[in-house]
């Protein structure tokens, strides 16, 4: 994963190191890819990379094990405080820390990602993934979970240390915009062109309905989406895909905004854009799965739809099309909503007082 690139799991890592700065520590980032240049305000963050060599296999998997380790021992070295380490496949960070030195470490699990790979991916020495998995999740002094599922498969794999803390949002830079009265609202998503985010789903939901689409993003999906827009006689702008610091500006030119998941096995997702889009001021349509119905709520933030379900999304989607004063409660509610629960702040102190308890100090913090 490129620290500085445009995934979801790069943002992430970006905004928790804005949020512990903003908060009054120091974090320094050591890291297996920086990717391409830091945002400016990151700039100046102490970083510490360490490449992983091989080709992919067993080759490539023994040396992420090994710049691991590597890294966790420079962040000791270097005289840090705490150790916040998103988990990834053979990274026995964690447990290093914990063998080698007297400071707490945070462990961030988004994904079972040994089960991801397998099933997605190549994995040539799953044992030794899920031995280094177990081996974290047993070592860290606390694991944080995005999700009630990620929580449930962390204590499966022994972790006895455990909180659920979803994702966030950054509300400064997220922010409702004013917008004219239009008879073609627009509806926008963000996110990657793959099939399990069913953008396949919005065009058909689209198709004879009074509205704009605004599709942020690019992917493998991206070719066969554009023909099939263009055979539903869409009004859509395929933007491709964007620097994280241009979504705020896009997300303003939208009125209503989507996330049409398909449902299936892997609904344990915090997805970054839902986030987003409440900070944005949106009223969001989307599938009740996953984490969603708990994160939103069907008629104050957002309409929830069946998973797969084009006729209903078609209904909730002309529902706000034809309500602008729906679209202006929810949306009201959705911006409440996320600065009183998820900015970006609250998530990582709620992450640092998991494993140290309420602090005032400033940390040196590794990530």
């Amino acid at each position: 994963m490129p620290v500085f690139g445009r995934k979801g799991s790069s943002v992430h890592v970006q905004e928790m190191l804005r949020a512990m700065r903003r908060l009054g520590h120091e974090p320094a980032l050591y890291c297996a890819r920086v990717g391409g240049e830091p945002p400016a305000d990151l700039a100046d963050v102490p970083v510490v990379e360490r490449r992983i060599h091989g080709a992919a296999g067993a080759e490539r998997e023994r040396d992420t094990a090994d710049a691991a380790a590597e890294l966790a021992l420079a962040a000791i070295a270097d005289g840090c405080d705490l150790v916040y380490e998103r988990y990834a496949l053979f990274s026995e960070a964690a447990a290093v820390v914990a063998r080698t030195a007297d400071v707490p470490s945070v462990l961030e699990v988004n994904a079972p990602l040994v089960e991801e790979q397998a099933r997605h991916r190549v994995l040539d020495d799953r044992a030794g993934a899920e031995r280094a998995t177990r081996a974290s999740l047993q070592a860290a002094s606390t694991a944080v979970c995005v999700s009630g599922p990620v929580e449930d498969w962390a204590r499966e794999q022994g972790a006895p240390r455990t909180i659920v803390l979803p994702n966030g949002v950054d509300v400064d830079r997220f922010a409702p915009a004013a917008h004219a009265p239009t008879d073609r609202p627009t509806i926008a998503f963000v996110g990657t062109l793959k099939p399990w985010h069913g953008v396949d789903r919005l065009l058909e939901a689209a198709a004879g309905l009074p509205l704009r689409l605004l599709v942020v993003g690019d992917g493998p999906e991206g070719a066969a989406l554009r023909e099939r827009a263009e055979r539903l006689d869409l009004e859509v702008e395929f933007t491709g895909a964007v620097e994280p610091s241009a979504i705020p500006e896009l997300l303003a030119r939208a009125d209503v905004a989507a996330a049409p998941y398909p449902g299936g096995e892997e609904d344990y997702f915090s997805p970054l854009k839902v986030f987003e889009y409440l900070a944005a001021g949106l009223p969001v349509v989307a599938s009740a799965t996953g984490q969603l119905p708990i994160l939103l709520r069907d008629g104050v933030t957002g309409v929830l739809v069946p998973p797969g379900d084009v006729e209903a999304l078609r209904a909730a989607l002309a529902e706000l099309i034809d309500d602008p004063a729906a679209r202006r409660r929810m949306g009201a509610a959705a911006r409440a909503e996320a600065v009183r629960e998820h900015d970006w702040r609250r998530v990582a102190q709620a992450a640092l007082d998991a494993a140290t308890g309420a602090s005032a100090h400033p940390l040196e913090v590794a990530s």
